[in-house]
């Protein structure tokens, strides 16, 4: 057992363990990184930057690790709300809007974690989130991606079932019911009712319309809005099945997308990283830390993040 400090010096005092070319101290690394929570993290940050070196551990992870092994280790050591802020920042200003990273992060984001965000990024880049988003995104999907940032969503924990009824009606008549689809009903409704009230809308929309509303978003809209749409249904159902459902799509093909891989594993790791786990095996029939493990070495230390915090 080390404290804090300890930890830090003991990094600082055995310099080899932040030299990873010679393949001996990655286990060091993990076993430290991945055992501590996020703010046992920063308190291991803060001792080795003013007890021990002088420099921060990002600028030594960044100079000595590499590539994805680099970005997870930077990942674990950077607070939550700076993390979801830095991914965010990634998806809207990289070469094309990344819809579907911005689509995961605020479809599982609460108001108050969405607030975070918004500080935190304009912390970083003196620039307000909503005002970049504004700048990058369009249309109706821009309008929902708005209010998810904006934090407008109900949090009261009362269902009231007339109103689900109500709301239920009010989707059949936008969508399935019309010719064309008044996106903005669904909006309103998907982006700003409270999770609980929305389950209760699910359940009223399949009695009313026979199918469930996933299904009729996906019949009736397309791109980047349905997935948003469908992404915000499944979230309202279980945010863990969703999750998992992403991770498994960054595994599977041809290639890994590893900044899904560490954007879930790290951001996860301390809120429903086991029941994400549950939920995989659920859905394809093999566990996640076989389905890590298939791939490579290196993302398989991902794994640990949500097996031993």
């Amino acid at each position: 057992y080390f404290s804090n400090t300890g930890l830090s010096l003991l990094l600082y005092s055995q310099p080899a363990l932040l030299d990873l070319s010679a393949g001996t101290n990655e286990k060091t690394l993990i076993d430290i990184l991945t055992q501590r929570s996020n703010v046992q993290r920063q308190l291991i940050c803060k001792a080795y930057q003013e007890d021990a070196t002088g420099k921060t551990l990002v600028e030594d992870l960044e100079g000595d690790t590499h590539s994805h092994f680099e970005d997870l280790l930077v990942a674990l050591v950077t607070p939550p709300a700076i993390y979801d802020s830095q991914e965010f920042h990634k998806a809207l200003k990289g070469v094309g809007t990344n819809d579907s990273a911005l689509i995961e992060i605020f479809a599982t984001r609460s108001n108050k974690q969405m607030k975070e965000i918004s500080d935190a990024y304009l912390k970083q880049t003196e620039k307000k989130l909503t005002l970049d988003l504004k700048n990058e995104i369009s249309g109706e999907f821009a309008k929902a991606i708005l209010i998810l940032a904006e934090g407008k969503r109900d949090e009261n924990t009362h269902v009231d079932a007339a109103k689900a009824k109500e709301d239920a009606k009010t989707l059949y008549t936008a969508g399935e019911k019309k010719w064309g689809t008044d996106e903005s009903k669904f909006i309103d409704i998907l982006c700003q009712r409270s999770i609980p009230q929305l389950r209760q809308t699910l359940v009223e929309y399949k009695t009313i319309s026979g199918k469930s509303l996933q299904e009729s978003i996906e019949g009736e809209m397309s791109g980047e809005l349905e997935e948003l749409l469908v992404a915000i249904v499944k979230c309202v159902k279980n945010v863990p099945a969703y999750l998992a459902e992403r991770l498994h799509q960054g595994m599977k093909g041809g290639g890994t997308d590893e900044c899904i891989l560490n954007r879930i594993m790290v951001s996860r790791s301390e809120i429903d990283m086991l029941d994400i786990r549950a939920e995989f095996k659920k859905l394809y029939s093999y566990s996640l830390h076989s389905a890590i493990e298939a791939i490579r070495y290196l993302i398989g230390t991902m794994v640990r993040v949500g097996v031993q915090i």
